[in-house]
């Protein structure tokens, strides 16, 4: 290992980072990808420029550290989450409730910023391929299996993608009248087929009345 490697490895430098990446990591959900430009970024760490540079000589260095941490948060939570249903608790509604608070989160809205840009930008979407893999394996596997109790197999698989992915589009969608009353009407939706998918409730169960 070179000595400059090394002296980006003290625990002064470490920490640096750690509180670089943190503030990109806020300020991706606050502002924008675009927005939260390098020195933007250094500012709000309260560095130089000749400091940032030396963490991050480049905003591509900075993109990779920042995917790597934010994921890493996104991780934490997730698995946090799982771990937390209570005794007694509807698991699926649980499930539910907790991936949506999840949504709102800083670490959540950072990594779908940074989706929106990669969307016409393929060196960030490049960055982000990996960590989406990852997320999306630990929603099909052992954490959001975890958080549903839902069984094996393609209907269980669809019971977790349709509360997942209806979850994701309501998150970022803009409703432009009676917003609070239909995000509830649609996260009851949710948790009803969620449950006719792993069998704990009946057709006639998604809209009684």
């Amino acid at each position: 290992m070179d000595a400059a490697r090394l002296a980006k490895d003290t625990p002064k430098s470490l920490k640096t980072r750690a509180r670089i990446l943190d503030c990109a990591m806020r300020l991706f959900a606050e502002i924008g990808y675009h927005a939260a430009t390098n020195p933007v970024i250094a500012d709000a760490a309260g560095l130089t420029r000749g400091a940032m540079l030396y963490h991050f000589p480049t905003r591509e260095a900075l993109v990779e550290a920042g995917v790597a941490h934010v994921q890493a948060a996104r991780s934490a939570l997730f698995r946090a989450a799982a771990d937390s249903i209570p005794a007694g608790a509807d698991v699926t509604e649980h499930a539910i409730d907790s991936y949506w608070d999840l949504l709102h989160s800083e670490p959540f809205l950072a990594f779908a910023e940074l989706e929106a840009a990669g969307r016409t930008d393929p060196a960030i979407q490049a960055l982000l391929a990996p960590a989406q893999a990852e997320f999306d394996r630990a929603q099909a596997g052992d954490h959001f299996l975890k958080i549903l109790h839902a069984g094996a197999g393609p209907r269980f698989q669809a019971s977790r993608d349709l509360a997942r992915f209806m979850l994701e589009g309501l998150a970022r969608t803009t409703l432009t009248y009676d917003g609070e009353g239909r995000r509830e009407r649609l996260l009851m939706l949710i948790k009803r087929a969620t449950h006719m998918l792993n069998r704990k409730g009946d057709i006639q169960d998604l809209w009684p009345d």
